[in-house]
């Protein structure tokens, strides 16, 4: 229900952008370069039923005379509460498409700048699958009290493991043991920080946390109509945190405190928080079936790149119906504020950007050698203290690994480090050299200007893609739960069943596939640069093959807490224990890279393109706490031979995959007094210089 309703109002003033608190007020303010009209709507809902819009919506229409600085509109409101208002706008312009433009006044839209987004209460209620979102705010809760004695972790990047995890995935499974309501929420993450103390881990890159659509999917019929977008790679708005991960359907204002609640808790256990943030694309998908809740509608020639030669299509390069036009100075400083507000209201520690290329693209979606936006995230005095991790590819070709535009800030999502890796260790040939210089720091890569190893950020296993069980259990992908005839998802993994498609009660494959899960975590927890790991590889979780499962809020995406109290003697330990040993060992997370005097390569067969076996020793020449490492991914016994240790000093055995739990790694090591080591097929040997 829509009436007009009048209300005391005056001109207002064009920033800050959003809903502020005024003495007069609540001051609104929007851009929109090529509107004709604009109208604010806001309603008061009745508190107990946050699904309907009981009282009416108030429209205001602005009058361009007094309402309009430049290309900002804007209207103070008077006697507005100060909290619980729920707003929007309806937009009309130019009805040219050709020239760019989407405008149409019969849709409400979500404020850019809103801080906080209202929309159904609870995760994947199909009860209210139309729902629709409106920018709110408050002005009415007290600051919130991080704490006496809080601080920030401020760990060093050479000293982070990145556990990269889903909020609502973590702990949406009933195996968590949680309240039903608290179950998949951000109190749901802060109830498992234990167990990531217990892993080891220092930093949590979590999957996307703004506000997203998780039944988006499901408003129209359609071959992923059964889906729910879990992982929420699908931006409404990019100020607000997901209202729906409040727990027990708390609402908006219940997520932001809650969020809060959890970066607080997560900072006291010295744990850091890294935000996912998706700025090439939004949910408004494409001109084909259109979701206009927001950019579309107040400015689309602005906020997304269009081909004006072609009819002012959307450009695509993020696969998913538009892309934001990120260096538009408009749109470059939304994504700005938009950063600096996660980093001030809820001290977030850093940001990984997905599809990163997207934001190296001029407004034409020409790629550019000095994108100001990616220059200005890294100059920026108040993203100074964040780690700011790029995905360097995007899909338009545009593939910057090693290559993207850094300015010695930026991180990069190491992509030939995860093939190449996969590769030697699941027994390609020639792929020993590559081996080498992935687990040595990517020198290749990343030694240029002031960049560091802990540049590369280094990974085998990610969100999207097959989990580490998965990878070892699997030649193909297997999506045809997904919808779309199995044409979705990355054919190209570099993955090996060992044996068997699927599972199988097979003990030799399942001793084998334990083994290369094993070897994997290995090379990655030794490698010198910033490891990720993904939640749930610490225990095999499995996909069964399916290598694109943001569309499933079931076990497939859950972390299975009943599998992990299974495996925990074993799988899990060794794990752990591997994060802990790299902890513990500074020459395998050094802040430079290897010069000849840090590492002993015990090879002199390069060229030999059958080899696939690699062994060499990092040295300590601080402590004499020297490391040999011995890769054999053949299918036979190598006997390699052992150097001599240091001086006074003696090897001590830490890890052989070979062996079974608690023999696969003895932290305290055991001694080894041979001079070759017979290394077993598909495993890995590390030893230990000690006293």
């Amino acid at each position: 229900m829509e009436v007009d309703n009048p209300v005391k109002i005056s001109s207002g003033k064009a920033f800050p952008l959003g809903a502020s608190k005024v003495e007069d007020g609540i001051n609104f303010a929007i851009f929109s370069q090529h509107a004709s009209s604009v109208t604010l709507c806001l309603s008061i809902p009745e508190r107990n039923n946050n699904e309907e819009l009981r009282d009416g919506m108030i429209q205001i229409a602005l009058d361009p005379q007094n309402n309009k600085t430049g290309d900002i509109w804007h209207v103070c409101v008077e006697g507005l509460p100060d909290a619980g208002v729920l707003y929007g706008y309806r937009i009309d312009g130019p009805h040219d498409w050709k020239q760019g433009h989407r405008f149409d006044s019969n849709n409400i839209l979500v404020d850019p700048y809103a801080k906080l987004v209202s929309g159904r209460n609870l995760f994947g209620d199909a009860r209210n699958k139309m729902s629709k979102f409106l920018g709110t705010y408050d002005f009415s809760s007290l600051p919130f009290d991080w704490g006496l004695h809080y601080k920030l972790p401020d760990i060093p990047e050479t000293d982070l493991v990145i556990y990269e995890m889903n909020v609502r995935a973590f702990t949406a499974d009933e195996s968590s043991g949680l309240d039903p309501g608290i179950r998949g929420s951000y109190l749901g993450v802060i109830s498992k920080i234990p167990y990531l103390l217990e892993l080891g881990v220092n930093a949590v890159e979590l999957l996307p946390v703004f506000e997203f659509d998780e039944l988006e999917f499901q408003r129209r019929p359609n071959p992923r109509d059964h889906m729910i977008n879990t992982w929420g790679y699908s931006t409404i708005n990019f100020f607000a945190p997901m209202s729906r991960y409040a727990s027990a359907g708390g609402g908006a204002l219940a997520a932001s405190q809650e969020f809060k609640q959890m970066v607080r808790a997560l900072h006291n256990s010295r744990i850091e928080v890294i935000l996912d943030v998706v700025y090439n694309h939004t949910n408004e998908a494409d001109d084909a079936h259109p979701y206009t809740t927001s950019f579309r509608g107040i400015d689309n020639k602005v906020y997304y790149m269009t081909d004006l030669n072609n009819d002012g299509q959307l450009l695509n390069f993020s696969g998913c119906g538009n892309t934001l036009n990120c260096n538009h100075p408009v749109v470059m400083e939304l994504i700005l504020n938009s950063l600096r507000h996660w980093v001030l209201e809820y001290h977030v520690d850093g940001f990984r950007f997905d599809l990163a290329s997207v934001l190296c693209r001029g407004t034409d979606g020409t790629p550019l050698n000095a994108p100001p936006l990616i220059k200005e995230i890294a100059k920026d005095s108040i993203l100074s203290r964040c780690k700011i991790i790029a995905e360097p590819w995007d899909c338009g070709g545009l593939y910057l690994v090693g290559k993207f535009p850094n300015w010695d800030r930026w991180a990069e999502w190491n992509g030939k480090y995860r093939d190449d890796i996969r590769r030697f260790i699941k027994g390609d040939l020639g792929m020993k050299g590559s081996f080498a210089t992935r687990v040595s720091g990517s020198a290749d890569l990343y030694q240029v200007n002031k960049r560091k190893p802990y540049h590369s950020v280094n990974f085998v296993i990610a969100h999207d893609g097959f989990t580490l069980c998965d990878l070892v259990s699997y030649n193909f992908k297997h999506n045809d739960a997904n919808g779309e005839g199995g044409n979705d998802g990355c054919n190209d993994n570099f993955s090996w069943n060992c044996g068997f498609e699927g599972e199988t009660n097979d003990v030799k494959i399942i001793n084998l596939r334990s083994r290369q899960m094993k070897n994997f975590h290995v090379a990655l927890m030794i490698s010198q640069g910033r490891p990720m790991m993904l939640m749930g590889d610490e225990y095999g979780h499995t996909r069964y093959g399916n290598n694109n499962s943001y569309g499933h809020d079931t076990e497939i995406n859950h972390f299975q807490w009943g599998q992990l109290e299974e495996r925990k003697g074993d799988h899990f330990r060794f794990f752990s224990e591997m994060i802990k040993f790299r902890q513990n060992h500074p020459i395998l997370r050094r802040d430079r890279f290897l010069n000849k005097n840090d590492v002993t390569w015990h090879e002199d067969n390069w060229e030999n393109h059958e080899s696939k076996f690699l062994a060499f020793t990092l040295h300590d020449d601080r402590a004499g706490g020297d490391i040999y490492l011995a890769f054999n991914a053949h299918d036979f016994f190598v006997k390699a031979i052992i150097p001599s240790p240091p001086h006074k000093r003696s090897w001590h055995r830490v890890v052989d995959t070979n062996l079974e739990a608690p023999n696969d790694f003895v932290s305290e090591g055991i001694p080894f007094v041979e001079t070759v080591y017979n290394v077993a097929p598909y495993s890995s040997v590390l030893l230990e210089a000690k006293p």
